[in-house]
């Protein structure tokens, strides 16, 4: 048995994604029963423990159908449409958007709203990504998604633009993207024409090089995420980078199909969206090795 299994206590959800959780179980407390648009959390484990507690997960068609009914918007966001529709068909929203999103939301939808501008609004992130759904309906979908340096084609360099990040995004990445745009207008001699902005939630950039440094203190890592979460991809490369030996799990059961090399010391860690619970399941897992 290893001598020391260590979870990792920066690990786990972040306020918004603990804020929609504690709001679906103090509902389902009293009634048993609560709709949510789309998972609640970028975990399966996660979103199968609640939804033994009574949560519905629809997606945008069910939710359409809806009617006289009460439904959860999770921490990602919502555009103006899910708003619009609840409106119409009388369903009761508990908005649950974190406060970081939504803060994001309203200034992108400044810009939108300003008849005196022109500008392009960018947004960098993962095309389809919920949050990402959310911000470009801000724009009434006008908006130009950049996922990857290729996209950055879709952008007319003889108009002006302003760019904003999905907040759960790299710092590192973002920073390449502004250099490639800014330089790209450089070229077209509209250097001033070009904006961006500073939108990466701040737990999110902290992360980085907290998880760089635990990866580096261990002789294995246990990466624990959702296989559907950005930020647990993300998160997980750095710790391949600074600890080879980092393994990536979605459940407690796939241990037991790891060949874990011998190793004195055992790190467990996770995403943003990785509950606590689970990390510490493992954890009594490993101890039992």
């Amino acid at each position: 048995m290893p001598k020391k299994i260590v979870v990792d206590q920066n690990s786990g959800f972040c306020f918004g994604v603990i804020n929609a959780i504690r709001t679906a179980e103090k509902y389902l407390l009293e009634h048993k029963t609560l709709y949510c648009l789309g998972d609640i959390v970028h975990n399966n484990e996660e979103v199968q423990r609640l939804t033994n507690m009574g949560l519905q997960i629809i997606n945008y068609d069910q939710y359409s159908s809806l009617h006289d009914t009460t439904v959860l918007i999770r921490a990602h966001g919502e555009p103006p449409e899910t708003y619009r529709i609840a409106k119409e068909n009388n369903i009761h929203l508990i908005d649950a958007t974190c406060p970081v999103v939504l803060k994001l939301q309203k200034r992108i939808l400044s810009v939108y709203q300003n008849k005196n501008s022109e500008k392009q609004i960018l947004i960098y992130g993962k095309k389809g990504h919920a949050e990402v759904i959310g911000l470009l309906g801000q724009t009434g979908n006008t908006g130009i998604v950049i996922s990857s340096p290729e996209d950055i084609e879709g952008i007319d360099f003889n108009r002006p633009s302003i760019l904003y990040s999905q907040t759960t995004q790299s710092q590192e990445q973002y920073q390449q993207i502004i250099d490639i745009i800014q330089a790209r207008y450089q070229e077209a001699g509209h250097s001033d024409w070009f904006a961006y902005e500073g939108t990466i939630c701040g737990k999110v950039s902290s992360r980085a090089k907290q998880i760089a440094d635990f990866a580096s203190s261990f002789d294995i890592i246990l990466f624990v995420s959702g296989e559907k979460s950005s930020n647990g991809l993300y998160l997980y490369n750095i710790c391949k980078a600074h600890n080879p030996r980092s393994f990536f799990l979605t459940n407690v059961e796939q241990l037991s199909k790891i060949d874990l090399p011998p190793a004195d010391s055992i790190g467990i860690c996770g995403a943003t969206s990785t509950p606590m619970w689970l990390m510490q399941d493992l954890a009594e897992k490993c101890a039992k090795l």
